[in-house]
């Protein structure tokens, strides 16, 4: 398991830096921390059950509390603060930032939202319009 050796949020740019004993150091933006979050809210208990989340662009950290010697478990500007971050995760996060962001943003992009407009405070998932009846033509 990979340790860190330093740890800074930035709450201004919005930004976790961590650097690991491999000397990797990432630089974790609040928003893919959140989207990413290794929660059952946000994974579901299963394959398939992922929720996407929406208008985190401007989401926050308000509070961040160490859990053992293994991870971190940050209390989100949303009121989120169930995810708990273990350094194996938090460095998985750093190392495949890129595509992380790219399948986010295919996420969104295949739920409806025109660029990065899913990214928007306020944005909410497209609902399904909701059905009349039994469903079948009469």
């Amino acid at each position: 398991m990979k340790q860190p050796t330093g740890l800074t949020v930035h709450n201004k740019s919005r930004i976790l830096e961590i650097s690991f004993d491999d000397g990797a150091t990432f630089n974790l933006p609040f928003e893919l921390l959140r989207v990413y979050s290794p929660s059952a809210e946000v994974k579901g208990h299963g394959a398939g059950q992922e929720v996407l989340q929406v208008g985190k662009r401007e989401v926050g950290i308000a509070g961040i509390e160490p859990v053992g010697n293994y991870a971190l478990q940050p209390t989100f500007s949303d009121g989120h603060n169930t995810g708990l971050y273990t350094w194996d995760y938090l460095y998985k996060l750093g190392a495949e930032q890129d595509q992380l962001w790219r399948d986010y943003m295919d996420r969104l992009h295949a739920a409806g939202f025109d660029g990065d407009s899913g990214r928007e405070s306020g944005a909410a998932l497209p609902t399904a319009p909701k059905a009349h009846g039994c469903g079948h033509q009469h």
